[in-house]
């Protein structure tokens, strides 16, 4: 089988050493230099241009390497009936665990307090408190959210979720739906997004709701940077209702050096990183995909396109 690689970001010699060794026998193929396109018969992807996957009439799978999907469902010239799949790998969960328990410590230990007074050469001492003390609300619960989630948890924090349908997580206080979305906001003390991009979740995060959060409040976004209001955000930060962000996640990508955020000293700006797909241990579910995809079988962790995710 003939699988294209195409990403702005990440490293195709790592891909290629890493799925031939889990298949000797694949073709591995860089984009542009693909050979005839009539060959190719999967494409692993990230952020690809509209209109790229149609020019290759024998494809069979697409491969996303990052979680959100929206760049692909959304593109109307998609031929219809290809299987999207994602990468589901501990590793990621990990990876992902690690940045936002890292950006929720950062703001419960009050580190930005720290950095702006050491810019002003002032000793600004905050008591520490208890994790227990703390509320963590935990923006989607699929399977990074969930780690992460556990990481709150193993921390001793108070950790609430939100979820579109129902889930039980140990030691986590679940809501679901947008009608429990109120109350699940105005006891996050730090407020963690990790959601999909859908019709439904773009700009979920309005003025409205961030107002109703408690004022004084963390926010953190690693998911998808349209679900946010950015404008809505930036009033938020500005009026001091939200004393403090870290976001992974924007609209446009990089974010454009005029955009007020980078003026915001309270906003902690990183360039969507949060987690990424390793080549070592994802090769082994993308093989194993490719061959389930030439037997005729259904690939694993397919995404449904109605949803989104």
């Amino acid at each position: 089988m003939t699988l294209v690689f195409y990403s702005q970001v990440d490293n195709a010699d790592d891909w290629r050493e890493a799925l031939r060794a889990a298949d000797p026998g694949l073709a591995f193929r860089v984009w542009p230099d693909c050979g005839p396109l009539e060959t190719v018969e999967a494409v692993l992807a990230w952020k690809a241009p509209p209109g790229f996957y149609r020019q290759f009439p024998n494809l069979r799978l697409i491969i996303t390497l990052g979680a959100g999907v929206d760049n692909i469902v959304g593109d109307t010239t998609l031929p219809p009936g290809i299987p999207i799949t994602r990468i589901s790998d501990p590793e990621m969960g990990r990876m992902m665990g690690q940045f936002l328990l890292t950006c929720v410590l950062r703001h419960f230990r009050e580190f930005g307090t720290f950095e702006r007074a050491r810019a002003e050469r002032r000793w600004a001492y905050v008591h520490p408190r208890e994790t227990r003390e703390c509320t963590v609300g935990m923006m989607g619960l699929g399977q990074l959210g969930s780690v992460a989630a556990a990481e709150f948890v193993r921390q001793g924090f108070r950790v609430l979720g939100w979820s579109r349908s129902p889930k039980v997580l140990p030691g986590v206080e679940t809501f679901a739906g947008m009608a429990a979305l109120p109350a699940f906001l105005a006891q996050s003390e730090i407020c963690v997004m990790l959601l999909p991009l859908t019709p439904d979740t773009e700009n979920l995060m309005t003025a409205e709701r961030f107002a109703q959060l408690p004022r004084g409040a963390k926010f953190v976004n690693a998911g998808r940077g349209r679900t946010v209001d950015e404008q809505a955000l930036v009033q938020a930060l500005r009026s001091g209702h939200l004393a403090e962000a870290t976001l992974d996640v924007f609209h446009e990508e990089p974010l454009p050096p005029a955009h007020p955020l980078w003026d915001l000293p309270q906003v902690l700006v990183t360039p969507h990183l949060a987690s990424i797909a390793i080549p070592r241990s994802a090769a082994a579910q993308i093989v194993e995909n490719l061959r389930r995809i030439a037997r005729g079988d259904s690939p694993l962790n397919a995404v449904d396109p109605s949803r989104g995710y």
